[in-house]
């Protein structure tokens, strides 16, 4: 699920930037003993503070209700998973293992996508899936079509089927204790734009190969946007790859899809995210008023009780990855209470969302991503290409 770049972003405006380090310096696992703890420790903190408090409420007549209404107190269930801390062999382990099912259901999922298919039926499918497979989905499944680039995953009772000339943009993540899979492909219902999803495609390939420890990502932009350009459409400008930590699904450095100078120089033990697009429209996105997706960037206090409720589920179930509202809906029945509950902590920055992002309308926009991990002599697939 690629960042959305945005200008003169704050640190209280992104989750990538509430997980940097002061002065920007990022844990790298090669440096660091217990592979990238560091950066899912602060990650975890926040959460670790929502579930043993109520964001600064006292509790409220929790066995009058039969639940606990506040935040959770019993994290036993998640000690191993979420506060151990693993050696590298075993963080690059559970990479394996995520790309492994990744690459697994990318190929079956394809299967799903055809004309008067239902959005949903997609999105909760290939969720399902993954977690059949024993990995956990590391975000919302996105189904995005035509214009639309990015952040579509369908609401609960979404309506809406494919047509028989779509371009479909599947993309979804597996992870394993954290560990991030992130794959995309696209699919072009009307068989008349292959040269559109071959752009994506090896603009994707001239990225993994250009990779390299030393390597700076303007670098890799530049192979990508010449190979987009070089089959006649736009790169997205303003989306990028990013690195993956775990627990982290945007972890700051950015591989942009279109040449830049200089940037975060590659190192060995990185795990990258890329994700090239290519538009026949202007090339740059915008936000949708649609956000169906969002994050828990820290705790806070609220005026909702129904706020704090939500919160305590997010907290407990999703920890800091992205999450979709129909994933609370069978939790929080009423739709007008868990709208308002969402909407008051975007407004006091507890949760930040992911718009729906869309290029021009009328155009079309395609996708291919992949995961790497960085090694001395190059980078490597996790989701064979």
């Amino acid at each position: 699920m690629p960042k959305e770049e945005k200008k003169q972003e704050s640190s209280a405006d992104s989750p990538e930037n509430a997980h940097e380090h002061d002065g920007g310096e990022h844990t790298h696992a090669h440096e660091h003993g217990h592979a990238q703890g560091t950066e899912s420790e602060r990650a975890h903190s926040e959460i670790g503070h929502m579930q043993g408090t109520e964001s600064g409420h006292t509790h409220e007549n929790k066995h009058t209700h039969g639940e606990s209404e506040g935040t959770p107190t019993d994290d036993s269930k998640h000690e191993k998973e979420h506060s151990e801390y693993y050696s590298q062999e075993e963080i690059l382990s559970f990479y394996e293992q995520a790309g492994k099912i990744a690459f697994s259901i990318r190929e079956e999922s394809k299967k799903l996508i055809m004309p008067g298919a239902s959005y949903l039926d997609i999105a909760e499918t290939i969720e399902k899936m993954i977690s059949d497979a024993a990995g956990k989905p590391a975000f919302p499944v996105n189904v995005s079509v035509n214009e639309i680039a990015a952040h579509l995953t369908p609401e609960a009772d979404c309506p809406l089927l494919l047509g028989e000339r779509d371009m479909v943009k599947v993309d979804f993540g597996v992870h394993i204790n954290g560990c991030i899979a992130d794959v995309a492909y696209t699919i072009d219902l009307s068989e008349e734009n292959g040269k559109q999803i071959d752009a994506a495609q090896n603009a994707l390939s001239a990225a993994i190969s250009s990779i390299r420890p030393g390597k700076k990502t303007g670098e890799i932009g530049k192979a990508i946007e010449d190979e987009i350009r070089k089959l006649g459409f736009k790169p997205i400008e303003n989306l990028t790859g990013h690195m993956l930590q775990p627990y982290v699904l945007h972890a700051g450095p950015e591989i942009p899809n279109i040449a830049h100078d200089g940037g975060y120089e590659i190192r060995e033990g990185d795990f990258f995210a890329i994700e090239p697009f290519a538009s026949t429209g202007k090339g740059q996105v915008h936000e949708t008023d649609q956000v169906e997706i969002f994050q828990i960037l820290q705790a806070g206090n609220t005026r909702l009780r129904t706020s704090r409720q939500v919160l305590s589920f997010a907290a407990e179930n999703f920890l800091t990855l992205p999450f979709a509202q129909r994933w609370l809906v069978k939790k929080f029945t009423s739709k007008l209470l868990l709208s308002a509950s969402l909407k008051e902590m975007m407004n006091l920055g507890i949760l930040y969302p992911y718009p729906v992002l869309s290029d021009e309308k009328g155009s079309l926009v395609s996708q291919a991503e992949t995961t790497i991990v960085v090694e001395h002599d190059g980078a490597r697939p996790l989701v064979k290409v």
